[in-house]
């Protein structure tokens, strides 16, 4: 990975860059219009793709009302294919009420790297997960929001990321939809993981596309359960961009 590290550019907001002689990320997003689904500029809409994820454990997304805007956010990703989740949004001066986002009789998890083992013998149907979705700065802000509301868990997630639209701050840190596909694996979900990884993974493909970024985005599917299981899909991304390029 340390060689893929070194050809990858990173722009100061901390995404990836466009390969060399593509447009750069500002005027692609200022200019592009973009599905209402997916948030994909039309070539690249991935809805066809697009299905469900059965999550027995209900899951609620706490986003930092800056990650709102991006479509790269994979806090809303869970909210398109995880049919029970929920977005909160976060801003310091507002304030959170526990009423509003803590469902009775569940318990709640609140996944952080700095919490208590994963508990054993949690049965998912009496799970709730709340993600904190935003840079890690802005996720220790709200988690000091919400200390108190329930267990904060960390996670036994190890590897590396997949979630290659943002540099990540570090060895072993993960993105908001990454800790979710941890924790269904952890719990034993083994169609859910599965599932959500797939939907994962189209996200960051396509994403990687829209910016134009080709030589990564052929890297990152070369792993990906994307090509096995969406071959038609695929097929018609790679038309529309064979459609482009002679024009």
């Amino acid at each position: 990975m340390a060689e893929r590290a070194r050809k990858v550019r990173v722009d100061r907001g901390g995404f990836v860059a466009p390969d060399a002689m593509t447009m750069a990320r500002s005027v692609v997003l200022n200019s592009s219009p973009r599905c209402p689904h997916c948030q994909l500029p039309p070539r690249w809409c991935i809805c066809e793709g697009i299905y469900p994820v059965d999550c027995p454990v209900k899951v609620d997304v706490l986003m930092h009302h800056m990650e709102q805007w991006r479509p790269s956010s994979t806090g809303h990703l869970l909210k398109r294919v995880v049919p029970t989740a929920d977005i909160h949004l976060y801003r310091r001066e507002r304030g959170l009420e526990r009423a509003a986002i803590v469902q009775p009789g569940k318990t709640l998890w609140v996944l952080h790297p700095l919490g208590e083992p994963l508990p054993a013998n949690e049965t998912p149907e009496n799970l709730q997960v709340l993600l904190l979705d935003g840079t890690w700065r802005q996720a220790g802000d709200m988690m000091r929001a919400v200390e108190g509301w329930g267990r904060r868990v960390s996670l036994p997630m190890t590897g590396e990321s997949r979630y290659w639209l943002r540099s990540q701050a570090g060895a072993g840190k993960f993105c908001t939809a990454e800790a979710l596909i941890f924790l269904l694996a952890a719990l034993g979900l083994e169609k859910a993981h599965a599932d959500l990884r797939l939907q994962f993974e189209l996200h960051v493909y396509a994403g990687l596309c829209s910016r134009g970024a080709k030589a990564l985005a052929a890297e990152y599917l070369a792993d990906s359960p994307v090509r096995a299981a969406l071959p038609a899909l695929l097929d018609n991304l790679a038309r529309h961009r064979a459609r482009d390029t002679d024009r």
